[in-house]
């Protein structure tokens, strides 16, 4: 099966976040699965292991359908940051992507929308597709601030320079991430919305964004989340870790 090309013309995308999980060997087994089961999707498929097996993730990927992303990069292309690695670099060792923003680095790491944005301006200038993460906590949501917490995001995260092309957002509620619960089509149809609709205020081309959700995407879901208006894919979690149901959520993507 060749490319497919999903809701208004964009191609849809499955991202698998394998989070501080892997090491060389059953990394190695785990992207060799997905490379083998690839053939017949027609959804653009990435994996972003941790940082210590892109070198030898990306060899194995190389010449197949399966991109190599990174899970997050440093504002500056170079200098005296220990422990840091640039956007450069990540693009050096064959990826083609870099999340940004995700929810565990804002909590977890105190990264704000303005670090995100220069972590997404840097990714950008060194060739790199930034994927932008976005969402709502639980109390948030239950005080009614999910559009506006994520608006916020959206205006605050993405740099002017960004484009159809050269970048990706992903909205994954903070209360559905490793919970098993995720929201309703209905909810997450309404969230992506108002995404395009803020996206249309800044970008010419906000039509041709592709819009992931993430959040306990699993086979047992994704066909309806997939299927739900505005979403152009998944970045998946935990089911990254397993080819069948990385590859089994892909396969659902219309």
């Amino acid at each position: 099966m060749g490319r497919r090309m999903g809701k208004a013309g964009r191609r849809p995308l499955v991202a698998g976040n394998w989070k501080m999980n892997g090491r060389r060997a059953d990394g190695l087994a785990l992207a060799r699965a997905v490379v083998a089961g690839a053939g017949n999707i027609g959804a653009e498929l990435l994996v972003c292991p941790p940082a210590t097996l892109l070198a030898s993730i990306g060899e194995a990927l190389a010449g197949t359908a399966v991109a190599l992303g990174a899970q997050d990069c440093h504002p500056a292309p170079s200098g005296a940051y220990t422990g840091d690695i640039s956007a450069p670099m990540l693009a050096d060792l064959g990826c083609r992507y870099v999340i940004v923003g995700h929810s565990e680095r804002r909590a977890g790491h105190g990264e704000s929308d303005a670090l995100v944005r220069a972590k997404a301006e840097a990714a950008l200038a060194a060739g790199l597709i930034a994927i932008v993460c976005l969402g709502e906590t639980e109390a948030e949501r239950d005080r009614g601030e999910a559009f506006a917490v994520v608006g916020r995001q959206l205006a605050g995260s993405l740099p002017e320079q960004a484009n159809a092309a050269n970048t990706v957002v992903a909205y994954e509620p903070i209360w559905a991430i490793g919970s098993g619960r995720t929201p309703t089509a209905g909810d997450i149809a309404g969230l992506h919305g108002h995404l395009r609709a803020e996206l249309a205020r800044r970008f010419a081309d906000a039509a041709g964004f592709r819009l992931l959700y993430g959040g306990s995407v699993k086979p047992g879901n994704c066909n309806e989340i997939l299927a739900t208006a505005d979403v152009d894919g998944a970045l998946v979690g935990g089911a990254s870790l397993k080819a069948e149901d990385f590859l089994a959520i892909a396969r659902a993507c219309p």
